[in-house]
C-alpha cells in the first residue's frame, strides 16, 4: 500500500528542488527544467507547505539547503534515479529482460565488452545497460542489478561470482630503463614510480613480495587506468600494472617489463549482486553464461 497522498509529492517538484539543491539557484533551475524561475520557486513553496518542513533557506543570493533538506534531497535523488532507471528499462525493453550492471572501466571494456556479441547472439531477449564505477557500490541505495568489481569477495548482503584473477607486472618506457642495472627490488626504488588512485599499498605490496619492505613510496598518483598507461609511455615512471591492460604495448616494444614477470594481485574480479535478485531471469542468464565464458577461459593454456 501506498503512503498518503499527502507524503507522495509531485515528480516535478522534485525535480526542482534536487536541481536547485545542486545548481544553487531557482533561476538555474529553471533554466534547466525549462521552466520560469517564478515556477520552479512556486513548485518549492508549495513542496514546503505539503510537506510541513522548511527545506531551502533563502536568506542569501544563493539558495541552500536546510539540514532537513539536505537528508531529503539525498533520499528523493536515489528515488528519482529509479523512477528514470526503470523507465529507460521499459522503452529500451518492454518485454522485460533487462540488467543494470555498473563495471570497473578497464576491465569491463578489456574484458567485458568484448566477449558480449556471444551473449547477445544466446539471449536477444535480454538487454545489459552498462554504468562505469571506480567508487564502492551499495546496492540498498543505487539503481544497480550487478557490479562487476575487484576485491577478495568481502561483501556483506550479496551473492558473487568469481571471474578472473589478476597479474601485475611492472612497466615502463624502455628509455627510461635503459642506463639502468635493475635486478633486485631494491633497484627499482631508484626510478620514479606511478600509482593509481584506488590501489593506493599497490606498491607496498609487490615490494613485501619481494622481499622489500618500504615506507611510504613518493610518485605521481592517477585515477584511471588508461592514465597511468599513458604516463609510462610517456616516460614519466614506472607503472604496476595488470598484465592483460600492457599486453599489446609489451609485445609492440613501447613498454618493457622492468623486473621479474606477473606476480598474483592482492583480490580478483567478481560478478556481485543483491541478495533480493537472486532469482532474477534476465540476472540469472547473465550469470550462467559468465560462467560458461569463466570456466572456457580456464581450459585455455596459461
Amino acid at each position: 500500500m501506498l503512503a498518503p497522498r499527502r507524503y507522495l509529492p509531485s515528480i516535478s517538484a522534485l525535480q526542482a528542488l534536487e536541481a536547485v539543491a545542486r545548481l544553487g539557484s531557482a533561476t538555474a533551475a529553471a533554466e534547466e527544467l525549462a521552466l520560469t524561475q517564478s515556477a520552479v520557486s512556486r513548485q518549492l513553496k508549495s513542496l514546503e507547505e505539503q510537506l510541513g518542513a522548511t527545506l531551502l533557506n533563502r536568506t542569501s543570493k544563493r539558495l541552500t539547503l536546510t539540514s532537513a533538506g539536505t537528508v531529503y534531497v539525498e533520499e528523493i535523488r536515489n528515488a528519482l534515479q529509479r523512477i528514470a532507471q526503470a523507465s529507460l528499462k521499459l522503452h529500451t525493453n518492454p518485454g522485460g529482460g533487462t540488467v543494470d550492471l555498473t563495471i570497473l572501466p578497464t576491465f569491463g571494456m578489456r574484458w567485458l565488452v568484448p566477449r558480449l556479441p556471444r551473449f547477445s547472439a544466446a539471449h536477444p531477449e535480454v538487454s545489459i545497460n552498462m554504468t562505469t564505477r571506480l567508487q564502492p557500490f551499495r546496492f540498498t541505495s543505487q539503481p544497480f542489478d550487478a557490479a562487476i568489481t575487484f576485491g577478495t569477495g568481502d561483501w556483506p548482503e550479496t551473492r558473487k561470482m568469481w571471474l578472473s584473477r589478476e597479474d601485475v607486472i611492472p612497466v615502463a618506457q624502455p628509455a627510461l630503463l635503459q642506463d639502468q642495472k635493475i635486478v633486485t627490488g631494491h633497484d627499482l626504488l631508484r626510478l620514479p614510480l606511478l600509482h593509481i588512485q584506488h590501489r593506493p599499498r599497490a606498491w607496498q605490496k609487490w615490494f613485501a613480495v619481494k622481499g622489500v619492505e618500504t615506507g611510504r613510496l613518493p610518485g605521481m598518483v592517477y585515477d584511471q587506468f588508461p592514465m597511468i598507461v599513458q604516463a609510462a609511455l610517456h616516460g614519466l615512471g614506472v607503472a604496476l600494472l595488470p598484465d592483460f591492460l600492457v599486453q599489446q604495448e609489451i609485445a609492440d616494444g613501447r613498454l618493457e617489463v622492468a623486473l621479474g614477470g606477473p606476480e598474483q594481485s592482492l583480490g580478483d574480479y567478481w560478478l556481485v549482486w543483491p541478495e533480493e535478485r537472486d532469482d532474477d531471469p534476465a540476472l540469472t542468464a547473465l550469470r550462467t553464461w559468465l560462467q560458461e565464458e569463466v570456466e572456457a577461459e580456464d581450459m585455455l593454456p596459461r
